[in-house]
């Protein structure tokens, strides 16, 4: 049986106190196996951006659980949850978040630099991230500062540098948000890749088009999960882990 990356167990996430308080997460359940590619989509106020907030330990749940690798981060602090995001989840933003005056390979090399866990010397680092350069195709970029770059080369950039710890999973943010369709589909392509190769990778996305590369494409609506399409087919609410506001609805 395949091992999970991500459970989350009726997770609810309470913006503000009292008659001003909002509830973003009404009781999520959902399961993520190893080696996975999932989308996560949804209307503006879904839910959507608090929960990969929360699955890339960015926040914390109000309640329920949150279970990353086999370990429960729900109540972690702040310093405990920035060691769990260096050292297990690489990050891919819309805007790529480089550096602007430093070269691909700093770009790529600065995690490095917090993950104490496993330290590397320099001349290790800089072998790593030149082996996770070539594997996104920019071999010949490393020297290269961002303004020196397309906006698809420095999204690989970007993606090789979320790479470099080796992290059980890959959390993606509109990752072609802002690319023209070609390098678009060139990044999905490169996700694609990555993804065959076993790599666990979670992206939220407004592109139904982008969202058809992945194997499954969870739908929130109003805090909770709305309907799960899988290989472009919508899977029977009965055979899927919902949280337990809809299975109460189906039932």
């Amino acid at each position: 049986m395949t091992a999970k990356i991500i459970q989350t167990i009726d997770v609810t996430k309470v913006y503000g106190m009292g008659d001003v308080s909002v509830s973003a997460l009404k009781g999520v359940d959902v399961d993520i196996a190893a080696g996975e590619f999932v989308a996560i989509m949804g209307p503006s106020g879904s839910g959507k951006s608090t929960l990969l907030h929360i699955l890339g330990c960015l926040s914390q749940p109000t309640s329920g659980q949150y279970i990353l690798d086999g370990e429960d981060v729900s109540n972690l602090d702040k310093t405990q949850l920035a060691s769990i995001r260096n050292q297990k989840i690489g990050f891919v933003f819309q805007a790529y978040n480089l550096l602007a005056r430093t070269s691909a390979l700093r770009n790529v090399t600065l995690p490095l630099l917090y993950n104490h866990a496993n330290p590397k010397t320099v001349e290790e680092g800089d072998a790593k991230a030149r082996s996770v350069l070539d594997l996104v195709g920019l071999s010949d970029r490393m020297n290269h500062q961002p303004h020196e770059l397309s906006g698809g080369q420095q999204q690989r950039v970007a993606i090789a540098r979320a790479l470099v710890n080796d992290p059980v999973m890959v959390i993606a943010d509109e990752p072609t948000g802002n690319l023209d369709s070609r390098s678009g589909e060139e990044i999905m392509g490169l996700l694609n890749t990555l993804h065959q190769q076993g790599t666990t990778i979670v992206m939220v996305t407004h592109d139904s088009k982008i969202a058809a590369h992945t194997q499954r494409t969870i739908h929130l609506l109003d805090g909770l999960v709305d309907n799960v399409v899988h290989n472009g087919h919508h899977v029977e609410r009965d055979n899927i882990s919902l949280n337990k506001e809809a299975q109460h609805e189906t039932n």
